[in-house]
């Protein structure tokens, strides 16, 4: 298939882009409160549309991971309808000098933000993301073509609808929010051609959706990788932190991409302490794959073996991969060769230990003696997030409002010539 609407609604949206662009502060805040009214008088709907999705999920054998990142309940839609309030109550990142100077010739020159123009958003299962990234988009002053999972569908179909409605109540141009309704994949290298129409791509998925979207994109891409986050247990932590941590990192939403992956300890660490961090785990259904070290010190049938490959997944389930290292130094190693450079984190009273981790760790977000769970836009004060960028250029870590900006030089003179 060729997909002419597809390509006609990117060129829409590409005219559009210039319109959104200069919409005011307070039309934008506006549009975003009716936003949010509209989703929450439409909670019920959403919530319909999300069981069709929910009960298709199932029936195909998705895990109960996956289901937990598709499914949506009353309080998560109300988390949508805040997350849209708390963007609107955001400073508007558009227009904002950035820098100011008067060059040696007497010209005044600015850096003044300005939006990015049209984000194309390539997601999987969460039908969250879709208000998120078209709160941010708005605020940001930019016009996003979403398109989700099709395990998704009729959640975000129902998520879209429900902001059209908000646009129209606002008179402004619905085509600001787009989504692509299409759910075969083709549709997505037509739209990773769209060069002159599209001017970045945030894909946030699975590994497979990512390595798509890098080998056949044609536009700039910010991608969403996948999270595959570490702790590390040092000689010196506080042992009840340890344990806190680990098993929130772990078990509160082992389904999403700031959970815990795998688990560093010390092997000054007592054995006792790690054998009931691991029957602690067990008895909240994970399952625990270690090394032989650990295998060795544990003597637990119930135990299975780590093997290379556990080292690289993000298992996003109720699993824990775990390696007894022998000091911070080989903490360090481990993370930068098999982690992903998204969130990790280490637990110790050692000042040195912690400023080494925090220093050497190549990752978009490291933390001290807190957990991976954090890094969020919401949980950083962003009101909601378009992603975890993994790169290192343009953005790294949660993309908020003032990621998906640019910039341009005003130039003010009176007069000179260049000689």
């Amino acid at each position: 298939m060729d997909y002419l609407d597809v390509v006609e609604q990117v060129q829409k949206a590409k005219l559009l882009s210039k319109k959104l662009a200069i919409l005011d502060e307070n039309k934008k805040n506006q549009l975003l409160e009716y936003m949010s009214q509209q989703l929450e008088q439409d909670c019920e709907k959403i919530n319909a549309a999300n069981k069709k999705d929910v009960d298709k999920a199932k029936k195909e054998g998705l895990s109960g991971a996956m289901i937990d990142r598709l499914t949506l309940d009353k309080n998560r839609i109300l988390d949508m309808v805040e997350g849209v309030r708390k963007v609107a109550l955001l400073e508007d990142p558009v227009k904002k000098t950035l820098k100011t100077y008067r060059s040696k010739n007497g010209l005044l020159i600015k850096k003044v933000s300005t939006p990015i123009g049209v984000i194309g958003m390539i997601y999987e299962s969460r039908p969250n993301v879709t208000s998120d990234v078209a709160a941010l988009c708005i605020k940001s002053g930019n016009v996003v073509i979403l398109k989700g999972g099709k395990e998704a569908f009729f959640s975000n179909q129902a998520i879209v609808k429900s902001l059209h409605l908000a646009l129209k109540r606002a008179d402004v141009e619905s085509g600001y929010i787009q989504m692509i309704e299409h759910t075969h994949r083709d549709v997505v290298d037509v739209m990773l051609k769209q060069v002159d129409s599209i001017d970045l791509i945030v894909p946030r998925g699975g590994t497979s959706l990512i390595q798509k979207v890098v080998k056949t994109s044609l536009i700039p891409i910010l991608k969403h990788d996948k999270g595959l986050c570490h702790i590390y247990i040092d000689d010196s932590a506080k042992l009840d932190d340890a344990r806190d941590i680990t098993i929130n990192a772990k078990c509160q939403r082992p389904g999403v991409c700031n959970a815990l992956e795998t688990l560093l300890v010390s092997e000054k660490i007592e054995a006792s302490f790690l054998k009931d961090l691991v029957r602690d785990l067990q008895k909240k259904s994970v399952q625990i794959r270690a090394c032989q070290k650990t295998l060795d010190l544990l003597q637990d049938e119930s135990l299975f073996e780590a093997f290379e490959e556990d080292w690289e997944t993000e298992y996003l389930d109720l699993i824990l991969s775990i390696k007894i290292v022998e000091n911070c130094d080989e903490a360090i190693s481990h993370i930068n060769k098999y982690g992903s450079g998204h969130s990790d984190a280490i637990i110790t009273e050692s000042s040195v230990n912690a400023e080494k981790f925090l220093s050497e760790v190549d990752s978009s977000t490291v933390y001290h003696n807190a957990s991976t769970r954090f890094t969020d836009g919401e949980a950083f004060g962003m009101g909601a997030e378009i992603g975890i960028s993994t790169n290192k250029l343009h953005a790294r870590g949660p993309v908020g409002l003032e990621e998906l900006t640019s910039y341009k030089y005003v130039v003010h003179g009176d007069g000179q010539v260049r000689e």
